[in-house]
């Protein structure tokens, strides 16, 4: 399937995890896929693989904590391409595990400043930048942590996906009139460096617990993303798809 040929992507976070999966899935596609990230030589090893696949790509080093360096990103993309098509503003940082009245403030600014004023600002450029060139999609990664705190010692984390939910939710009503649609996935276990830097000791209980009994992969959220962000989903605006095994039914 070629849909998103001739297609501008950007992935935040596109070098590892999920966000890689969805770098490769845009650009198997067709799309040419910018990724962005802190880690240049995790950032090459991204378009290597894309490059395996047959995709065009190219990286970009992105602190998306820093408003100026969204500032360049989004200006870069537009000076080499002319135009933003696609994107997934999947970058984000979970806490370590500890109790509320043990976290302090700096922790909660690094939380919330990666995990929702990147989206924010993320979304400020992409709409204005879609909605000047007739349209395009955006999809968020937002987690089931935000509309389910499953996880005690995670509440920043959980507070900030909840944010991003409801950002999601706003910014669609308002751009879907511009052509730009904006969804959501909203991931629950799945296997990534985030995931596993958790903590969680148990993988075996983990699974066991889900409907689907096992562990989710990165690629498998990529393919929610692509589909939100395909012409295929061209009916769906402000939607929170959960890719989790089951566990929202729960």
């Amino acid at each position: 399937m070629r849909d998103f040929e001739g297609k501008v992507a950007l992935v935040t976070g596109g070098a590892t995890g999920i966000g890689r999966a969805a770098a490769l899935a845009f650009g198997r596609r067709g799309a040419s896929v910018v990724i962005a990230g802190r880690r240049r030589e995790e950032g090459e090893k991204a378009l290597a693989a894309l490059a395996e696949a047959g995709a065009s790509g190219r990286f970009i080093a992105t602190d998306v904590t820093d408003p100026a360096a969204l500032d360049d990103l989004h200006r870069a993309i537009v000076a080499d391409h002319g135009r933003l098509d696609l994107a997934f503003d999947n970058a984000g940082y979970q806490e370590p595990r500890a109790p509320v009245a043990e976290q302090d403030a700096a922790l909660y600014d690094r939380v919330f400043d990666t995990n929702v004023r990147s989206v924010y600002l993320c979304l400020q450029h992409q709409i204005r930048i879609m909605a000047a060139q007739g349209g395009g999609a955006i999809v968020v990664n937002a987690s089931v942590s935000g509309l389910r705190n499953p996880n005690p010692g995670l509440a920043l984390y959980s507070a900030s996906k909840a944010a991003v939910i409801s950002l999601t939710r706003s910014a669609a009503m308002e751009a879907a009139e511009k052509g730009v649609r904006i969804n959501a996935v909203a991931p629950g276990r799945v296997v990534t460096d985030m995931m596993l830097a958790s903590k969680i000791m148990d993988m075996g209980a983990v699974a066991a617990g889900l409907p689907i009994r096992r562990m989710g992969q990165p690629e498998e959220v990529a393919e929610a993303v692509a589909w939100l962000a395909s012409d295929a989903a061209s009916f769906v605006v402000g939607h929170v798809l959960c890719t989790d095994g089951g566990f929202m039914a729960l």
